[in-house]
């Protein structure tokens, strides 16, 4: 792929790039395109104007704010344009790929529709957007010939092509695993803002990192993919010393046919990233493998990576976009086989508010099979998102631990839950 982008850096041509989000990873994103060659930011949005200016300060490029989205100005070399309503700028200027790095829903729904519009790939560095919405997405992506796909650089991102590589040397995929340092699922606000200041973050997105929601929405995406499934609500989440006690820590005989996403948490060694548990009962190749130093527990292999790399590894999922119209991970354009449902943080009320589906203090989420979870009516944390200062309520209690349902939650009437609908249909009548 580098060889590809310094060709058409050579022939004086490059990947036009929008970047929406300008927090930890946009920021990141767009200083790494800007350092890959064929590549250059093409564009900024954020709704924070200080934002912008912290990112455009990474790229290197002369910013040219843009005062009317819908007349943007000629971009020259060198140069970025600027905006605080990326929607109507995209709307009215042409990229190549957009990089979607917000940690909206709806919004970024809107975004993506309309750089899908213009005919333009799309990278998801939001995982929630991706797992709610990928399916609307990769529908209107294939009208338009374009792509839509997971970012490379996030964990359900590099679990796919690893995956993809060790199902061509011959395994079958028992289970993609996440390296988890430390989970509390009743994680709030309180409990999360010192690290999230700290580490200079959003309370609410540490929040869904601490009590697990992410991984979760994640361990979907890749379960989606390679059709993996969780043995239970949440998945089962040992306790771990060393990743490579994993073959030890799991009983993967009790998996049959069916390959499992999961994760382990604590692993002090080698401290994070994502690792893939793959299935050969050949003697030969047991002896081999062996030999190549690769840690076995006939007939199960540990493949794992000590690190994912985020804004890093984005440019590889922008020009396998652009040149081989191939994503890292493609949305399903049907039913989802997994997603990520919401239980109760704290024993809920009647008449409770939802403030946030996700890295809230009511809610937490947990990934499980769609035909187990609807059989109990279970309800998908992304029904829970409030908007527009609507947002949902419960109509029962709910005590601590237990999953909400439909039954149990009054929920809004808001552009994001009419599109929701309107992605039902869609499947339906696929």
């Amino acid at each position: 792929m580098i060889r590809k982008l310094r060709e058409i850096q050579a022939k004086g041509q490059s990947i036009r790039v929008g970047v929406i989000g300008c927090g930890a990873m946009g920021g990141g994103v767009a200083m790494q395109v800007a350092r890959t060659p064929g590549m250059e930011v093409a564009f900024l949005g954020d709704i924070d104007e200080e934002a912008i200016e912290r990112t455009v300060k990474k790229t290197g490029a002369k910013p040219v704010k843009v005062t009317d989205p819908t007349q943007p100005p000629d971009r020259k070399p060198g140069e970025v344009l600027t905006t605080t309503d990326p929607l109507a700028l995209l709307k009215n200027f042409k990229i190549d790929a957009l990089v979607e790095c917000t940690n909206t829903i709806y919004a970024a729904a809107l975004f993506c529709l309309a750089a899908i519009d213009q005919a333009s790939h799309v990278v998801l560095m939001n995982a929630e957007v991706d797992l709610v919405f990928g399916t609307l997405l990769a529908h209107a992506a294939a009208k338009k010939g374009v792509v839509v796909t997971s970012d490379a650089g996030d964990q359900h991102g590099v679990l796919a092509t690893m995956a993809d590589e060790i199902a061509l040397f011959g395994f079958k995929i028992m289970q993609a695993g996440n390296m988890k340092g430390f989970l509390y699922r009743h994680a709030d606000a309180e409990h999360a803002r010192p690290w999230a200041e700290k580490q200079k973050g959003s309370v609410i997105q540490t929040v869904s990192y601490t009590d697990g929601s992410k991984m979760n929405v994640e361990q979907a995406l890749i379960g989606n993919y390679l059709g993996l499934t969780p043995i239970k609500p949440g998945m089962e989440g040992p306790k771990c010393e060393d990743i490579r006690d994993v073959l030890d820590i799991f009983d993967f005989s009790k998996y049959g046919d069916q390959g499992r996403v999961d994760y382990t948490e604590g692993v002090p060694w080698p401290g994070g990233g994502v690792y893939i548990v793959g299935y050969y009962d050949d003697e030969d190749q047991d002896f081999l493998l062996n030999y190549y130093k690769v840690t076995s527990k006939r007939p199960y292999y540990l493949f794992f990576r000590p690190y994912h790399l985020c804004h890093f590894e984005t440019p590889r999922a922008i020009a396998q976009c652009f040149f081989d119209q191939r994503p890292v991970i493609a949305p399903p354009l049907g039913k989802k086989r997994n997603d990520v449902y919401a239980y109760a943080k704290k024993d809920l009320q009647p008449g409770e508010t939802v403030h946030h589906a996700i890295g809230g203090d009511e809610v937490y989420g947990m990934v499980n099979e769609r035909v187990i979870a609807e059989e109990g009516d279970g309800v998908p944390f992304y029904w829970l998102e409030g908007m527009d200062g609507l947002h949902a309520k419960l109509k029962a209690g709910k005590a601590k631990d237990e999953v909400l349902t439909f039954a149990d939650v009054e929920i809004p009437d808001t552009p994001l839950h009419r599109m929701l609908r309107e992605q039902e249909a869609l499947i339906e009548n696929a």
